[in-house]
């Protein structure tokens, strides 16, 4: 996520360099061609502000729907955090640990692992390898079975799970507060579903393709449009123009899959160490720094 009001970084714009110089070396073959007599309109009027009206809407429903998805997903890592915090909250404060048949351990586990599930859910939606937390925060036995899950994120919650029930057995934990714990472990198991429906459902291929397709058509037509307007100036204009509609079809895909691990992404990196900071200081544990900004990419 561009931390910046502006985006700053190279890799911002990179995507748009080459569509823009092939843009702006169309527009100046067409100008030249019709100066030097090879191309010549004549009582043909193109009606370019009534198609661009159109393209407009069409890149606007595939931005809204792409940002839809960006807010949604950011929206529910939000849900992950804040209930991540409520699970080490109860952990800590309703479990007891002085009973006879106490395990006073089961409450640091518990904690880490929740670091390690959103540690997991990071890495899962962004296609990468287990991280190293898992084996950091996890028991042996516990990375075994998780190494060996089809969902890593969902291995990591049953065995959340796993250790609730342990407590109870053990007369840790009351009825009534084991179904407190029990459903803040829902509500995560909700938001990860939808994390992954995001994932795993892309835009349209209609918002994808239509937009983009016609938004470079009006490009291609543009400058024979404004030539007996503009002259020499058609390059400049023409370029302008084309430019924002470029721009708004590459916004929409960089905003489409929030997962991707690219600059305009949920800075999931950062989520889950703040996370991993809340829950580790909820036990006393030594803590990691936060993650910071990066030439104004936060990760």
């Amino acid at each position: 996520m561009i931390t910046s009001r502006l985006p700053r970084t190279s890799t911002a714009w990179a995507p748009l360099l080459v569509p823009l110089a092939v843009l702006l070396t169309w527009d100046v073959g067409v100008t030249i061609a019709f100066k030097v007599g090879l191309v010549e309109f004549r009582g043909i009027e193109i009606q370019y502000t009534l198609y661009g009206t159109a393209i407009a809407l069409f890149l606007g429903f595939m931005v809204n729907a792409s940002y839809a998805r960006w807010w949604e997903a950011r929206t529910l890592w939000g849900s992950v955090v804040n209930h991540s915090r409520n699970l080490a909250r109860q952990t800590t404060t309703l479990l007891d640990t002085t009973g006879p048949g106490a395990r006073p351990e089961i409450v640091d586990q518990m904690v880490r692992a929740q670091i390690a599930y959103v540690q997991a859910l990071r890495t899962s939606l962004r296609e990468q390898p287990l991280p190293p937390e898992v084996d950091v925060y996890l028991d042996e036995t516990a990375v075994t079975t998780v190494r060996a899950a089809t969902n890593a994120p969902t291995a990591v919650l049953s065995h959340a799970g796993r250790l609730l029930a342990e407590a109870y057995r053990r007369g840790m934990v009351s009825d009534i507060a084991r179904v407190q714990v029990e459903s803040t472990l829902s509500v995560l198991t909700d938001a990860q579903g939808g994390l992954e429906r995001i994932k795993k459902t892309p835009l349209p291929v209609q918002y994808r393709f239509l937009p983009s397709f016609f938004a470079r058509a009006f490009c291609v037509v543009l400058p024979f449009a404004v030539y007996q307007d503009l002259q020499w100036w058609t390059p400049v204009g023409s370029g302008l123009v084309g430019m924002m509609f470029l721009l708004a079809v590459q916004v929409g895909r960089d905003l489409a899959d929030p997962f991707l691990d690219r600059v305009h992404d949920v800075p999931m990196t950062a989520i889950c160490r703040s996370i991993e900071i809340d829950l580790l200081e909820m036990i006393g544990a030594e803590t990691p720094e936060a993650v910071a900004p990066v030439d104004e990419v936060l990760w």
